[in-house]
């Protein structure tokens, strides 16, 4: 059984093996100890915190196999993005172009600094080990973090986004950067996102990048190809999301062009297939006459001590109740008579 639940400082040896995957620009988490210990430290004070407004708050969730204790995945969420500054992302608009004289109207692309994205709650620094690619574990860690939106709606904006890594090569070179953002910065793909520190809120960025709209055609195509694109590692990810009820084509990222999707919360499957049940403990019944049994995806209704975890069950739908065995109790850190949250997977 795998379990989702908030970071400890235990973690960190552990994260520290996660953050140095060979994979650059998959997730953000932090590359040194100092910092990833320092992301623990904000997750904790979150978790502890008690929020009116949604603002400076990170909350980091772990995959952990409860077989072998082995932490096996991250995923995070910001409150709101930018709540220290402005998130700037590129906007994808349409030009019009019209020539009364020649009789010609075009439409033209064109990309626009904007900061549309801030206040909006992120998602990010999300990673499954190879061994839970594709499995309902990857799944449930994506989800995780929306059911703890779900249980805790104040801590989050109605809207959120999720920038994914663009299209880089083997040396991480990017040629959407080479061919707009090296020529603000004057400095290599890799040197960049190491001075931004993957925030995209720092002053260097409305300093520096174009503050007039970037028409698309004059861009090489190779750049203009990379747009939208993501870094062929992060499909799990946009696979996940996607099958949530994020979507892309409104916004890219400003240094690698890679796409930012975004949602309404009330067009999310995790919000509307939410149900909230109270917790009954399931008997063993002999298999003949036994209803189908479904996967759902199972969440503590404490956002204090908050656990997530999959079973199997019949359809929820017209219950009062889910029928959880003894383990999967312990592992939500449940008991019977409690509010737990299910979604269908």
């Amino acid at each position: 059984m795998y379990v989702v639940r908030p970071v400890e400082f235990a973690d960190i040896a552990a994260l520290e093996a996660l953050a140095a995957v060979p994979m650059p620009g998959v997730h953000t988490l932090p590359k040194t100890r100092e910092k990833i210990r320092a992301m623990i430290e904000l997750s904790i004070a979150s978790f502890a915190a008690h929020v009116d407004i949604p603002s400076e708050e990170g909350y980091l969730l772990v995959l952990e196999s409860l077989a072998d204790k082995q932490i096996v995945g991250t995923a995070a969420m910001f409150a709101a993005a930018g709540s220290n500054g402005t998130y700037f992302s590129f906007r994808n608009d349409v030009i019009q172009q019209v020539s009364r004289d020649l009789n010609i109207s075009h439409s033209v692309h064109a990309l626009t600094l904007c900061s549309e994205l801030t206040g909006y709650s992120q998602l990010s620094s999300f990673y499954v080990g190879e061994r839970e690619h594709g499995t309902p574990e990857a799944a449930l860690l994506s989800r995780a973090r929306l059911m703890f939106a779900v249980l805790a709606p104040h801590r989050f904006s109605e809207r959120f986004f999720v920038p994914l890594a663009g299209v880089s090569d083997s040396e991480g070179g990017s040629p959407f950067w080479d061919a707009l953002g090296r020529k603000f910065f004057q400095m290599d793909f890799l040197d960049a996102e190491r001075t931004i520190g993957g925030a995209r809120n720092r002053t260097l960025i409305v300093e520096l990048m174009p503050h007039y709209p970037v028409y698309v055609p004059l861009l090489p195509g190779d750049a203009q190809a990379a747009m939208g694109q993501i870094h062929p590692s992060g499909e799990l990810a946009f696979n996940l999301l996607t099958a949530e009820g994020f979507e892309a084509d409104d916004y890219i990222d400003i240094f690698d062009g890679g796409p930012i999707l975004q949602a309404h919360k009330n067009s999310l499957r995790t919000f509307t297939g939410a149900l909230q049940r109270r917790v009954a403990t399931s008997v063993e019944q002999p298999d003949r006459g036994r209803e189908p049994q479904l996967r759902y995806a199972v969440s503590s209704g404490s956002e204090h001590d908050f656990r997530a975890v999959i079973t199997h069950c019949p359809a929820l739908d017209a219950q009062l109740s889910v029928a959880l065995s003894v383990e999967v109790q312990e592992a939500l850190n449940v008991a019977e008579g409690d509010t737990v949250i299910c979604v269908r997977i």
